[in-house]
């Protein structure tokens, strides 16, 4: 078996890789198995050079460089942020168009290539993760790599009318070709993609093969799971989940609790899930001091004006909805900025009746997957999922809505205060079977098979005789 190498923006955690969620685990025990090597930016700026810092950990390797500021800039907080993350998520009126940060990204992909490439053995299988690497494949190529490389996109693939309003589009595309496997989180992701080879860049497609500038690879939907029964058990049995499962029935006084749990992102649909719960106590008055919203949104990216306009938003509205329904003894909308330990947003999760996950564009969303993992299979919540999140097409027994649609979602939450024991069991039995089958340890091990196998297969047979 070939020693496996990860590439991803982020290294680790490896000690205590449960913490950080299913994904970690999964690569971790990949590594672990098989001896392996995780690659990445250390998280750190240095603007003297130090090279690449390699650490043992068991019978895996971490690898590390860091980023000057002016990399850091160009490549992490500008076309990284500032023009693939909104732009693949449809967000074109908050993509900065600007071709200084494409060469930045460039650059660095080509800066983590180079430290990658003397590391590397013959036989490496080499895995590479998400839209901070997307010209990474490439840069190894042109330095000689011949090893099998595979990349996974975690976030949506755009249409091709809207990749092909970012300058240097057809570069980004012709670097993926480099690889030998593309992975996307749905089918839908997959099509798009192939919608722009061949209207954009006059390629064509044959089944799961793909050809374009001279070379076919492989593209394929693998959605990302969950560690369904890790997470189920954690839910149930630990003891920080219920904890926190007690002391949220507690703080409840018989109430219903619904949670969102998102990353502070304009993606997340945040300011249209406030308006719908607003909408939902205007209409359904019968809900005013019965139900609970919670909603978990740890800031990120702090430093970028748009999210700090976003978190301004979102105090105003849960200001003024508090201040229009509440009660002295019922605060209909509970909004907190601060991150939860897994083990404890599993106990909130089983304490909540009702999950609602409503993202305006989302590549897969594991907390949807999350929720329904954690629910007591005698007495389940109910999932309100949007119809634009990944997941909706492996969770189709979720109630599906349109995020933009503001009565459509209150609707919903309404439905699901009412739906029947009998109902939300069928629903919950059939949600979790789907998670159980198609966990992460599948998604991982249907990658890396197709990457190992297949794609050596068809790279001898496209030699010349």
């Amino acid at each position: 078996m070939s020693r496996l190498v990860i590439v991803s923006n982020r290294v680790g955690p490896v000690r205590d890789a449960a913490r950080a969620g299913g994904l970690a685990v999964a690569l971790v025990d990949a590594l672990r198995a098989r001896g392996g090597l995780w690659y990445g930016w250390s998280g750190d700026t240095n603007n003297q050079s130090a090279g690449v810092k390699v650490e043992q950990a068991g019978a895996l390797q971490l690898a590390t460089a860091d980023l000057t500021e002016d990399e850091y800039d160009d490549y992490y907080n500008g076309f990284a942020n500032r023009c693939l993350w909104p732009l693949f998520h449809y967000r074109i009126d908050l993509t900065a168009f600007d071709r200084r940060y494409y060469e930045g990204y460039r650059r660095v992909n080509a800066k983590f290539a180079s430290g990658l490439f003397p590391l590397l053995r013959k036989d490496d299988t080499i895995w590479v993760h998400d839209y901070h690497f997307l010209a990474f494949g490439n840069e190894l190529r042109q330095m000689g790599a011949e090893q099998a490389i595979g990349f996974f996109l975690h976030i949506p693939f755009p249409s091709p009318e809207v990749l092909a309003t970012l300058p240097n589009h057809d570069a980004l595309v012709r670097g993926l070709f480099a690889y030998d496997v593309l992975g996307f989180q749905t089918s839908r992701d997959l099509e798009r993609f192939c919608d722009f080879v061949v209207r954009e860049a006059g390629g064509h497609v044959e089944g799961d093969h793909v050809t374009c500038f001279g070379r076919t690879i492989i593209a394929r939907a693998f959605p990302i799971g969950i560690d369904t029964d890790g997470f189920a058990k954690m839910a149930a049995e630990s003891e920080d989940a219920r904890r926190q499962h007690e002391k949220a029935v507690r703080s409840l006084r018989g109430r219903a609790q619904m949670i969102g749990v998102d990353r502070l992102d304009y993606t997340k649909g945040l300011p249209e899930r406030f308006q719908a719960f607003e909408r939902l106590l205007d209409d359904y008055p019968d809900a005013r001091g019965e139900l609970v919203y919670l909603q978990i949104a740890p800031t990120s990216r702090g430093d970028v004006q748009a999210y700090r306009e976003m978190r301004q938003e979102l105090e105003g509205l849960s200001g003024h909805i508090n201040g229009q329904y509440g009660e002295f003894d019922w605060t209909p909308l509970r909004y907190i900025n601060r991150a939860f330990a897994r083990r404890s947003l599993a106990g909130l999760y089983r304490a909540s009746k009702i999950g609602l996950i409503t993202p305006l564009r989302d590549g897969m969303n594991l907390v949807a997957k999350e929720y329904i993992a954690a629910q007591n299979p005698e007495d389940p919540g109910v999932l309100i999922l949007s119809r634009f999140a990944g997941a909706i097409y492996q969770m189709p027994e979720a109630i599906a809505v349109n995020p933009y649609d503001i009565k459509e979602v209150a609707d919903a939450i309404q439905n699901a205060r009412y739906m029947s024991l009998e109902e939300r069991q069928e629903r919950f039995q059939a949600l979790f079977d789907g998670l159980k089958r198609d966990d992460v340890a599948y998604w991982r091990d249907s990658f890396l098979a197709t990457l190992e196998h297949e794609a050596p297969m068809h790279r001898k047979a496209e030699r010349p005789a």
